[in-house]
């Protein structure tokens, strides 16, 4: 698949779905905050997972919180640029090729206990039978990225492996996007494909939950650090109720954080944080400007 600024805005109004646009006009009337969450496992999980964030976000603003899965990426960002989100949490490069189409701005970012930091890597995985050690050992075999827009499940492990003289486009004997790294994980402890991207967090996240086994994996290349997922807002928001976000978000702390473990809490961030993506991109001869 493609991955075109199109491709971003091809996600009509129909995917949302009809229920959560009634629900988003009621919400809006109502002074309701609606959150986007990027779909990294099922959507009935992302909503339960996040519901401690929501509910302090909620306490704190003074006003109620709406969280909402899209099918996929394209949906949280065509969902913002309509103006039927106000703040999203999504994944870096779709963050950075999102702003190329809607009016965004990263704001926070999520720091976790469990990895104490603010970055993350990309891995690419393989199932221990298959033989695959090397990145030339997967020449010829079966692939799942994640998302065309997914930074560790696309954008970093495809410039990685071509750096490293892998071509993409036609090394691979058959290549799929799975849709989540949450089913990466699963397909590749399931021999349903021979190695797969995924985001080294969420595969210690599924490895927790019983998805996958550690010993039964073997990691074949690793990226340097990506800057994790950015919490967005739409820009033309009130500047007053920007403020208000920040430092409600900020407020956030020592709570469940999805799959990921407990948050240790929210940092400042910025755009430019994010150059690091766009650079990656430019490595790959992706033109954001161009890319429609």
């Amino acid at each position: 698949m493609k991955l075109t600024r199109r491709s971003l805005l091809a996600s009509t109004p129909a995917l949302l779905g009809t229920a959560w646009l009634a629900t988003t006009t009621t919400a809006h009337a109502a002074d309701v905050l609606t959150v986007g969450l990027i779909p990294s496992e099922d959507s009935r999980a992302m909503i339960a997972n996040s519901q401690a964030m929501i509910d302090m976000l909620s306490k704190s603003l003074g006003m109620p919180v709406k969280p909402f899965v899209a099918a996929d990426y394209n949906g949280v960002i065509e969902a913002l640029r309509s103006k039927r989100l106000d703040v999203a949490y999504l994944g870096p490069f779709s963050y950075v090729l999102g702003a190329t189409v809607a009016p965004i701005e990263a704001f926070a970012v999520a720091e976790t206990k469990k990895a104490g930091r603010t970055f993350y890597h990309s891995l690419v995985v393989a199932h221990k039978d298959s033989g695959i050690k090397t990145v030339a050992d997967l020449r010829g075999k079966t692939f799942a990225f994640v998302d065309p827009s997914s930074t560790s499940g696309h954008l970093f492990p495809k410039a990685g492996l071509m750096k490293a003289g892998f071509n993409t486009e036609t090394d691979f004997g058959r290549v799929i996007f799975s849709g989540s790294h949450d089913s990466n994980a699963v397909a590749v402890q399931n021999k349903k494909v021979e190695a797969v991207a995924i985001a080294d967090r969420i595969l210690d996240a599924a490895i927790a939950k019983g998805l996958a086994k550690r010993e039964d994996l073997v990691v074949v290349w690793k990226s340097d650090p990506i800057p994790e997922s950015p919490t967005v807002w739409r820009k033309d928001l009130d500047p007053a109720l920007k403020k208000r976000i920040q430092a409600a978000f900020l407020d956030v702390k020592n709570i469940p954080w999805s799959d990921q473990g407990e948050l240790n809490g929210f940092h400042p961030t910025s755009d430019a944080a994010y150059d690091v993506i766009r650079e990656t991109a430019k490595s790959l001869n992706l033109d954001l400007r161009k890319m429609k």
